[in-house]
């Protein structure tokens, strides 16, 4: 009997840990709510301009060849899922841990620290996948000859959520490491080279002659959302060369998951604790 009542309140604990973990979630999402106008101007306007430019503007004074927005699309759609998890997860972190100590309240909430970074990374993850799926449409009305089967929806906002936890645990590492007066000195210096080097502008195989970029190129998680992308939406051809697989594309953004989340989980215990 005493043995079933240490279970029964084993269970209880756990149960009443993942009720508190989804109210801390839902009072973010309700937040994020209530603040959807300043949220979507926030993740628009950069990928807006990427596709207008480099899509619109290049296509018709005759610098990119046809097929490129097709190329260009699913791109910038990952390169969206994956920034914005980084971005709402880091900064809101480091302000937390260095200024404002908001974070003291979540860290009393009854469930381990390291649940509350998991918390901190899957809702940088949600705003992710809704920063990359409201560029969709938006690249459909502004792109000529650019498609997007609805019956790869579920297969993309898989793919598109995968990126965007990727994109949550990077942030949380980035978060947790930077003091918060030099995140705008890691931004600078770690968003830039991730934008230009996960493969959203090109396909990963058409580097082959440029092999040390291509090599270079293979560090970058956001390669592998990418690719995983295109390989989902485009049908190989003469112009638009053969995209990773898939399952290759699987197992590095679960290898970078897991990598990057025990990161940056150590981090947010060491600075909880400080």
């Amino acid at each position: 009997m005493p043995d079933a009542k240490r279970r029964g309140g084993r269970h209880r604990r756990r149960a009443n840990r993942w009720r508190t973990f989804f109210f801390i979630l839902w009072r973010d999402i309700f937040v994020t709510g209530r603040e959807m106008g300043p949220f979507l101007g926030q993740v628009i306007v950069e990928p807006f301009f990427m596709l207008f430019v480099f899509g619109k503007v290049l296509g018709e004074i005759g610098f990119t060849q046809p097929g490129f927005q097709q190329v260009l699309l699913p791109g910038v759609v990952a390169l969206n899922s994956f920034l914005v998890a980084l971005q709402n997860t880091a900064l809101p972190l480091a302000i937390d841990f260095s200024w404002t100590k908001e974070i003291e309240d979540r860290l009393l909430a009854p469930i381990p620290v390291g649940l509350v970074a998991v918390e901190k990374a899957v809702f940088g993850a949600m705003r992710g996948l809704i920063g990359s799926l409201v560029m969709i449409p938006i690249g459909l009305a502004l792109l000529d000859d650019v498609s997007w089967p609805l019956a790869k929806m579920p297969e993309t906002l898989g793919i598109l959520s995968l990126g965007g936890l990727v994109g949550g645990c990077v942030g949380l590492t980035l978060g947790t490491l930077a003091p918060a007066r030099h995140i705008s000195i890691v931004f600078a210096m770690t968003l830039t080279p991730i934008m230009f080097t996960g493969a959203t502008q090109f396909p990963w195989r058409s580097l082959d002659g440029v092999r040390w970029f291509q090599v270079l190129c293979t560090f970058n998680p956001l390669t592998y959302i990418t690719e995983a992308m295109r390989g989902l939406l485009l049908t190989p051809g003469p112009k638009t060369p053969e995209s990773i697989p898939l399952w290759i594309c699987f197992s590095a953004i679960g290898a970078a998951i897991v990598i990057y989340g025990f990161i940056g989980i150590r981090g947010f215990n060491r600075r909880a604790q400080d």
